[in-house]
């Protein structure tokens, strides 16, 4: 069968709309426009990462979504000869680089912890992200939500139902975990919020008046499109020295961390199959669980009294992310809120910190009790 694809060239309006985008907007991580203060200052220079790794196991769950059979890649963490009691699952950042390994020294160090509590830590990659398949479908948030809540409730998925569940998220997982929490569709025991965000980069910057939502329609499009979307993808995105200059910039607050390895694990994410389908949503904003920060304020209000919530800002986040995660402080629904060192990714940065703020949390409200 001979196969063939149509170039069509891009419009003069088209290409107004990106002449106006800073090169660095299409990093998902940068495109992830929230932030923080924490309401104290804490020392951590006696926090070390746990040096004894736990049994990992990994697996793959089927997520029958439309017509399609989605293969998804997951992770559990677990304390060696030890039935678990408690479940966390533990949800990566949304972005074009994103990746359950952002979360395995923090799942790693919490259940090798010693406490009267034996916990069972479970990572899982989006579809359209990560080693999970990427299919060509519409991606937003309602679909990522629905993807969310199939995974949890599912009688043939990882996550056991007769055991009560605590999720962890970053970034937009955060507000979608927080959003399918408030209308009732998973019930959490608790829900951390690590660096959460609500938007992305183009509503943000350009707004989402008509106009604008008609070229992220066809950037969307473009990106998609089997010629030229994957020329503007590897132009933009996915390229080592593009990778490097996210992380170094707005991902990771100290530069000397971004090794060479970990911008060439990145990159191999952005040449997998179909790599580019989700990212171009979330950077037009199809991603977004909410169109404003008085909704995003609104998502935690709905938890208030029934969920304990913990928000972890980081202090080296972008000026705006860091406004938006600033809103939360004091804000109805949360129950704590720490700020740890970081940028838009502190728990992959900052493992050891941010597994320490996040056991607090469940030494406070779990542990003791347990």
């Amino acid at each position: 069968m001979a196969l063939s694809s149509t170039f069509t060239p891009l419009s003069p309006q088209t290409f107004n709309l990106y002449s106006k985008i800073p090169r660095r907007s299409f990093s998902p991580h940068s495109l992830t426009l929230l932030k923080v203060r924490a309401s104290t200052t804490l020392d951590y220079s006696n926090v070390s990462a746990n040096p004894k790794p736990s049994p990992l196991k990994t697996s793959n769950w089927q997520w029958k979504f439309n017509d399609n059979s989605i293969n998804i890649y997951y992770e559990e963490h677990v304390k060696e000869a030890e039935e678990p009691s408690q479940n966390i699952l533990l949800m990566p950042t949304i972005s074009d680089v994103s990746t359950v390994e952002e979360w395995r020294l923090v799942a790693g160090d919490i259940v090798q912890r010693n406490s009267n509590v034996n916990w069972r830590a479970t990572i899982v990659d989006w579809p359209g992200l990560g080693y999970s398949d990427r299919p060509k479908i519409d991606y937003n948030a309602d679909v990522l939500e629905r993807f969310l809540v199939d995974f949890i409730n599912s009688p043939t998925g990882p996550i056991k139902p007769e055991n009560d569940l605590i999720i962890f998220g970053g970034g937009h997982a955060a507000s979608i975990v927080v959003r399918a929490a408030k209308k009732g569709l998973v019930k959490p025991k608790a829900v951390a919020a690590v660096a959460p965000t609500w938007a992305g980069p183009l509503p943000i910057v350009f707004g989402r008046d008509s106009s604008m939502e008609t070229r992220y329609g066809l950037l969307r499009g473009t990106l998609k499109a089997p010629a030229v979307g994957w020329m503007m993808y590897n132009m933009l995105v996915s390229n080592e020295n593009s990778i490097q200059s996210q992380y170094k910039s707005h991902v990771y607050a100290n530069p000397d961390n971004v090794t060479p390895e970990i911008v060439e694990s990145r990159y191999a994410l952005t040449k997998q199959k179909g790599a580019r389908y989700l990212p171009a949503a979330f950077l037009t904003g199809e991603l977004d669980p909410v169109k404003s920060r008085e909704d995003f304020l609104e998502l935690f209000v709905g938890l208030e009294g029934k969920t304990p919530v913990l928000v972890v800002s980081a202090e080296g986040a972008p000026k705006r992310s860091k406004a938006e995660m600033e809103a939360l402080k004091g804000a109805k629904g949360v129950s704590k809120f720490v700020e740890v060192p970081g940028a838009l990714l502190p728990q992959e940065e900052y493992p050891a910190v941010v597994a320490e703020e996040l056991y607090k949390f469940l030494e406070e409200y779990f542990v003791s009790a347990a």
